[in-house]
């Protein structure tokens, strides 16, 4: 019996549509941005008047590298070059959690299809018993 058409099988259009996508992103750079503006330690400035006057703003990016934390900070020609990459990690990370999610519908729709010969795997048992 001839294996099912690839196109027809559960969710393919959502994991080809989701592929797309991926192959769309272009630079990605993880981790995690902070704009701050701080206090300084000289007792005269003018961040302890009320209100402050804050020093900043602050980028700062920080990820890990082979297990440390490491931090950079940004000038804001920087942000602006690279925001696009900062956000495109984030839509890297939710693309893949869609992607897995319909791989596995995927397995668990075709797990629910009756068994064909030709489908089954190699090896697989009938579910017969023989012998006793």
């Amino acid at each position: 019996m001839p294996q099912p058409d690839p196109d027809k099988r559960p969710w393919t259009a959502t994991r080809r549509g989701l592929a797309t996508e991926l192959g769309q992103i272009d630079g990605v750079l993880p981790g995690s941005l902070v704009i701050r503006r701080m206090r300084c330690g000289k007792p005269g400035c003018a961040c302890k008047a009320d209100p402050p006057a804050l020093h900043g703003p602050y980028i700062q990016w920080t990820r890990t590298v082979q297990g440390k934390t490491v931090t950079r900070f940004l000038s804001e020609e920087q942000l602006a070059r690279y925001q696009s990459w900062f956000d495109n990690a984030r839509r890297l990370r939710q693309l893949v959690a869609k992607l897995e999610i319909a791989s596995v519908h995927a397995f668990e729709a075709e797990r629910r299809r009756p068994a064909t010969t030709a489908s089954r795997a190699p090896g697989s048992r009938s579910g017969r018993r023989t012998g006793s």
